[in-house]
């Protein structure tokens, strides 16, 4: 496709989400780095040259151009561990203005989990930034993705739908409250600093007043670094069994493909509460069957209904009303690139009645030749703005020579 601007009625999304499956359903569709790489380099196989994939805790859908959605579904699929008739048989798909109004709503928010949670648009960023870097973003999509963003940005700064302190994280924290009258005899292990885990680590310390807190990552720079910054505790990667049978409270934010803490690693250990803010899970699921283990993970998370939820849910009329003003600027966008073939035929052509010697009356007007410019762009623009109302096609077309012409000859 290239920077060829794409036919809308071609563009597709088809996902999972938290409201047909659960956290560990969703786990075998989750795509990871590696896997994100090379559906991008089968996708031209498939027939697909446009993309973009999110898989976050909530979801993964797949974004792109096809003739039809079953082409990004077996795309997909090829990578996940999850069965493609088990996604067809729970997955969603939506074309044109339907997919574009959805992508709208999940970058706002008012798809996620959690009403409100702002999270997302970090993960439609990287999500773009990747297949952008592997060359899968192309004119449409970009500009679509810009709008998007631009939406997601008014909404939060115009409206109380993200207001208060609501998320996966943030009601991570919550729970640890409620569990726990002291915390700070408690002794917090924080695995995986990414993104997630950097704004949990940042939870804990500002609501849980304490600094009992551990980080370790496999890149162990990354959580030296944020321990440095939060002024925190950081350990080695090497110790990381040790450090999970130290530890009272367990977080786990990781990306891993299988569990990192299994049920055999917690059974000799003391009472311990863990937090898996993974998908798919990095704590083995059966581990909740040890009368000493308690397990939650993002569907539990999840069901917190408080005043701020509440607050938020009465901002949701505002929200879908920025949502439409930015999809009505993004088709009126559409729609003006969509005639530029025709826009630029024209132009072409009206030059060339111009410089024609069968219209003298055109052709011999007196310099200065500029105004013969300012004359075509005037009935381009004329033409342009009939066409986003209207668009009669060859009648537009006659129609702009014939003010061409008795625009230079008045």
């Amino acid at each position: 496709m290239g920077n060829k601007l794409s036919d809308i009625s071609k563009f597709f999304i088809a996902g999972i989400n938290y409201k047909k499956t659960d956290a560990a359903l969703r786990g075998r569709f989750a795509v990871n780095t590696e896997q994100y790489k090379t559906i991008l380099s089968l996708a031209p196989r498939y027939g697909v040259n446009e993309l973009f994939i999110l898989s976050t805790c909530n979801r993964t859908e797949i974004y792109g151009f096809a003739e039809d959605a079953s082409q990004l579904i077996d795309l997909l699929c090829t990578q996940t561990t999850g069965p493609k008739e088990t996604f067809i048989g729970l997955a969603y798909t939506k074309s044109g203005a339907d997919a574009i109004e959805h992508l709208f709503h999940v970058a706002a928010g008012l798809d996620s989990q959690i009403l409100g949670d702002y999270e997302i648009v970090g993960q439609i960023k990287l999500a773009v930034k990747f297949s952008r870097a592997n060359g899968f973003i192309h004119s449409f999509a970009e500009r679509l993705v810009n709008y998007v963003l631009q939406s997601s940005k008014s909404i939060k700064n115009n409206t109380e739908l993200s207001g208060g302190t609501v998320s996966v994280s943030f009601a991570a924290v919550q729970f640890i409250k409620e569990r726990f009258s002291c915390i700070a005899d408690k002794k917090i292990l924080l695995v995986g600093t990414g993104k997630i885990g950097r704004n949990t680590c940042k939870n804990l310390v500002d609501y849980l007043d304490t600094k009992n807190i551990t980080l370790i990552n496999r890149s162990e720079n990354k959580a030296s670094c944020l321990a440095k910054e939060m002024h925190l505790r950081s350990a080695s990667y090497h110790d990381f069994k040790e450090e999970v049978e130290n530890s009272d409270i367990i977080i786990v934010a990781t990306n891993a493909e299988r569990p990192i803490i299994t049920k055999a690693d917690l059974v000799h250990s003391k009472e311990k509460l863990l937090i898996d803010l993974s998908i798919p899970n990095n704590i083995e699921a059966s581990a909740k069957d040890l009368g000493h283990i308690t397990l939650v993970n993002v569907d539990d998370l999840s069901k917190i209904n408080d005043a701020t939820l509440q607050k938020r849910q009465a901002e949701v009329p505002k929200a879908k009303n920025i949502v439409a003003e930015h999809i009505a600027e993004f088709m009126e966008w559409y729609e003006m690139r969509r005639h530029v073939p025709v826009l630029k035929a024209v132009k072409t052509k009206l030059n060339e009645i111009h410089r024609c010697p069968l219209f003298p009356g055109v052709a011999t007007i007196p310099p200065p030749f500029s105004n013969t410019e300012q004359n075509i762009q005037r009935v381009i623009n004329g033409m342009a703005s009939k066409m986003r109302r209207h668009n009669q096609r060859g009648c537009q077309y006659i129609e702009a020579i014939n003010d061409f012409i008795a625009i230079s000859i008045s």
